[in-house]
C-alpha cells in the first residue's frame, strides 16, 4: 500500500520497514498501533488461499521432543483456516496437546482418535470444531490413546488403522483441503500408522546443536514404510523452529539443514516467541491468543508458503497472472 501524499512512515515517526497502514497523516506511528495493525491483518486476511489441486494430509512427525512438533502442527491448521482453507487436525499423540491447543474437549469419555483407530466409530462422529475458527476441525486424542499401541499389536493390518479411517469418502463429507496429522514423540506404532496413511510428511527442525541428532532414524524409518507399506509417502516439507537470531549457531543449523535438504525447507522460519509459548496455557493458537506476534506472522507465512507451493497448486491458478503476488518472503 503506498504511502499517504505528503507524509513517509519516518516523517510521523515509524521506524524503517513499518507497513504504511500502521500509520496515517493525522495519527502518528505507536508501537501499539503497529501491532493492532498486524494483529487487524492476521484475524481478517483480504485474499484467501487457493484450494490445492488434490487434498493434502501430512504427518507432522519428529521423534525427538520439544522440537515444537505439536505447536506447528495446530499454528499451520489455524493459519490455512484463517485463510479460508478448511483444516483438520488428528491429534494422535496421547498426551492431546493439539486439542488442548484448539480448545477441544479431550477428556476421558470423549468420542477421540482412540475410537477410531479400533473401528468402533469414523472421523465423522470424533471430528469436533475449533471455537478458533469455523474451517478447523479436530478429531481430539484422550488418554485411552496411551494404550492403544499395546491394542494394535493383535490387530490385522495394525500399521494402516488409521489410513482406513481416513478415507477419501470420509474425509470429502468433512469437505477438508488439509489434514495435520500430530504424531507423539517417538517411532511406534501411532507415528507408523500416521505415515502410512499420509502421502507427506512435515518435520520441524529445532535451530539448536541437537537438531540432526536421530533425524538419520526418522529418515530410515520413513524409507522403511515407503518400501513396504506406502510408496507414495516422501517428505515433503521441513520447518525450521525456534530460530534465534542472536546466535551464530542458530545459523549454521539453519545452513546445514538448507544445505542438505534444499527446496524441502521452507523458507520462512519460526523465531524463539514467549508468545507462541504461553499460547496454549490460554488453550489457544499463538494465531488466536497474540495475531499480531512475531510467532504468529511467522507461522501465518509458513502456512502461505505451503499452500502456494507450485507442486499442489491447480494449473489454472498458476496461469492466472496472480501467483506472483502471493510469493511468501522470509
Amino acid at each position: 500500500m503506498p504511502c499517504a501524499p505528503g507524509v513517509s512512515p519516518e516523517a510521523a515517526g515509524a521506524p524503517r520497514g513499518v507497513s504504511a497502514s500502521a500509520f496515517s497523516s493525522d495519527v502518528a506511528w505507536t508501537p501499539i498501533a503497529e501491532e493492532a495493525e498486524r494483529a487487524t491483518r492476521v484475524k481478517h486476511p483480504v485474499d484467501r488461499l487457493p484450494c490445492p489441486v488434490r487434498r493434502r494430509v501430512l504427518a507432522v512427525a519428529n521423534q525427538k521432543g520439544g522440537v515444537g512438533k505439536t505447536t506447528s502442527t495446530v499454528n499451520l491448521a489455524a493459519g490455512l483456516a484463517l485463510q479460508g482453507l478448511r483444516t483438520l487436525v488428528v491429534d494422535l499423540d496421547p498426551q492431546g496437546n493439539a486439542s488442548t491447543a484448539l480448545g477441544i474437549e479431550h477428556h476421558a469419555g470423549t468420542p477421540s482418535v482412540y475410537e477410531v483407530l479400533l473401528g468402533e466409530i469414523g472421523i465423522v462422529d470424533a471430528v469436533a470444531v475449533s471455537p478458533q475458527a469455523s474451517d478447523l476441525l479436530c478429531i481430539p486424542a484422550t488418554i485411552d490413546l496411551a494404550g492403544s499401541e499395546i491394542e494394535l499389536v493383535s490387530m490385522v493390518a495394525r500399521e494402516s488403522r488409521l489410513s482406513r479411517a481416513l478415507s477419501g469418502v470420509a474425509l470429502d463429507e468433512l469437505g477438508v483441503d488439509y489434514v495435520f496429522i500430530d504424531c507423539p514423540p517417538s517411532l511406534g506404532l501411532l507415528t507408523v500408522n500416521a505415515l502410512v496413511a499420509a502421502p507427506e510428511v512435515l518435520i520441524p527442525i529445532q535451530c539448536e546443536y541437537y537438531a540432526l541428532e536421530g533425524l538419520g532414524q526418522l529418515l530410515r524409518n520413513i524409507e522403511l514404510v515407503q518400501a513396504h507399506l506406502n510408496p507414495a509417502l516422501t517428505v515433503s516439507t521441513i520447518l525450521l523452529t525456534m530460530y534465534d537470531g542472536r546466535t551464530k549457531l542458530a545459523d549454521q543449523v539453519t545452513a546445514e539443514v538448507r544445505r542438505h535438504f534444499g527446496d524441502q525447507v521452507l523458507r520462512t522460519v519460526i523465531p524463539r516467541s514467549v508468545k507462541v509459548s504461553e499460547a496454549p496455557g490460554f488453550g489457544q493458537t499463538v494465531l488466536a491468543y497474540d495475531p499480531g506476534s512475531r510467532g504468529a506472522l511467522s507461522y501465518l507465512d509458513a502456512a502461505r508458503e505451503i499452500a502456494l507451493h507450485r507442486g499442489y497448486l491447480d494449473r489454472s491458478y498458476l496461469g492466472d497472472g496472480h501467483s506472483g503476488a502471493h510469493e511468501v518472503s522470509r
